[in-house]
């Protein structure tokens, strides 16, 4: 008697089936025992958590804080210290949304741990400025529409203020003509200096419009 295919491919089929099933009924449950066991065994020999006691200056205000030392300083703003306005968005420090500044220097608080930072004087969104009296970045924002959703926008007015700061300064960037001359607040500057700082909305041509009628008013 001959054997048709298509009844060999079914029982073929059900037997790769029936082999691929019982496998994984056998790794799977051992697999996961494996990791319970390993991640039980971890916190036995964990012991306590590493704390450190630090201080930070933020936004005007001393803060005494006992923190894990692993504890980012994004982190320390958000849960700690409830000043929420620093966005967490990538947490990899690609985005800018967590950008605040660090003794007057702007940086991506999720790439810095809080312990690092004892004794700084630290600006978030929340010390530039109040709705009775904003920092003229943040109504330079307002008066030019430089957000939409508004996630990104304390990040980006925070780099915007370094941004001015590092021009004022002398501080060169990559796309700098000459790096001993007096920077100035170019189109082109502002723009390299701020693309770190990404909005998914794309506000951007409102943003360099903000940016720039604060430049020119300092100026």
């Amino acid at each position: 008697m001959s054997i048709q295919p298509d009844s060999y491919e079914v029982r073929r089929r059900d037997v790769l089936a029936s082999g691929l099933a019982t496998a994984a009924g056998t790794v799977l449950p051992l697999a996961a025992s494996r990791a319970q066991t390993a991640e039980t065994s971890a916190l036995k020999g964990a012991g306590p958590l590493p704390m450190m006691p630090i201080e930070l200056k933020v936004n005007g205000q001393s803060h005494a804080l006992d923190l894990d030392t692993r504890t980012t300083l994004l982190d320390t703003l958000r849960e700690h210290l409830h000043l929420t306005g620093s966005k967490k968005g990538c947490d990899h420090g690609q985005c800018g949304a967590c950008t605040v500044l660090v003794n007057g220097r702007r940086i991506n608080s999720c790439l810095t741990l809080a312990v690092l930072h004892d004794g700084d004087e630290i600006t978030t969104i929340e010390g530039l400025g109040a709705p009775g009296k904003l920092h003229p970045m943040q109504a330079a924002f307002i008066k030019h529409d430089g957000f939409q959703c508004g996630y990104c926008t304390p990040g980006q007015i925070c780099s915007a203020v370094g941004t001015l700061q590092e021009i004022r300064a002398g501080i060169p960037s990559h796309v700098s003509v000459d790096i001993k001359a007096i920077q100035r607040a170019t189109p082109e500057e502002i723009r390299e200096r701020m693309s770190g700082n990404i909005c998914r909305c794309g506000a951007y041509a409102n943003i360099l419009d903000a940016i720039q009628e604060v430049a020119g008013d300092a100026a």
